[in-house]
């Protein structure tokens, strides 16, 4: 369950390079692209720039590099060609990317133009939630601190947590022990030691949290039809706390206050 220092130092190479990923859509126009134009730029810069492997594909089944999540969809939505992001969209875009044998995780959700302030403040309330959980990772901690953490951020600001999936040991594999709970209570749980590794991965929902999954049986969306939110990070428990392996150059400060 835990990893040594060595596959530590793979680790955080496949996260860094993970980050990259996002990075360079951070520059790219997402308005008029389609899902499935989405997940073929993201699987030419991993394999051709940056020499990697997008690990989701083929994962279960999956067919797809990574997963498109539009608004109401919360999480695993499948890429399309007839599927286009517009202005006033939010989208979570969920990728994996293994290198040396081990596998990063993370994702962000994105504003596509102009997007109404009661969905950006979702999504901001959504990224706030996810640090609230980062920030409590420290040897000697339980899981149930980071779930207390993450939905009582939740909860203050009027959302509702999905309690259907949660966040997961990675390493050598995509899904590994323990299961990272987004709600719970503080002190219980396993207790956190250096070196495990996991990610960390709320998802928000304006409305209810009741989700229902569509017969492609992938897509998972809000039951009552509300907007959901979610971002993502790997995260190592090291000897002080935590290191954040997917942090993306915009977050370094975040990552200094954590």
């Amino acid at each position: 369950m835990t990893k040594t220092p060595a596959e530590l130092v793979l680790m955080a190479e496949s996260g860094r390079l993970l980050a990259s990923v996002f990075e360079m859509l951070d520059r790219t126009s997402l308005a008029g692209l389609s899902t499935l134009e989405v997940d073929t730029l993201v699987e030419r810069f991993i394999v051709d720039e940056l020499q990697a492997r997008p690990a989701s594909k083929g994962q279960y089944g999956y067919g797809f590099v990574l997963n498109c999540s539009i608004n109401d969809v919360v999480c695993h939505g499948v890429p399309s060609a007839t599927e286009i992001l517009r202005d006033g969209d939010i989208v979570n875009l969920d990728i994996t990317l293994e290198k040396n044998g081990f596998i990063a995780d993370s994702s962000k959700t994105y504003l596509v133009g102009q997007v109404d302030p009661a969905a950006r403040r979702l999504v901001q309330v959504t990224y706030e939630a996810l640090w609230m959980g980062i920030r409590t990772v420290r040897p000697g901690a339980r899981l149930g601190d980071i779930g207390a953490a993450i939905e009582r951020h939740a909860k203050r600001h009027g959302y509702s947590v999905v309690r259907e999936y949660c966040g997961h040991g990675i390493g050598r594999e995509m899904h590994e022990d323990p299961q990272i709970l987004h709600f719970g209570r503080p002190g219980t749980g396993m207790v956190l030691r250096e070196g495990m590794v996991f990610t960390i991965e709320p998802m928000l929902n304006r409305g209810r949290r009741s989700v229902r999954t569509e017969d492609d049986g992938w897509t998972v969306r809000t039951q009552d039809g509300s907007l959901s939110a979610q971002f993502e990070h790997t995260v190592a428990v090291t000897a002080t706390g935590v290191s954040v392996l997917t942090l993306r150059a915009d977050e370094r400060s975040r990552s200094k206050a954590a």
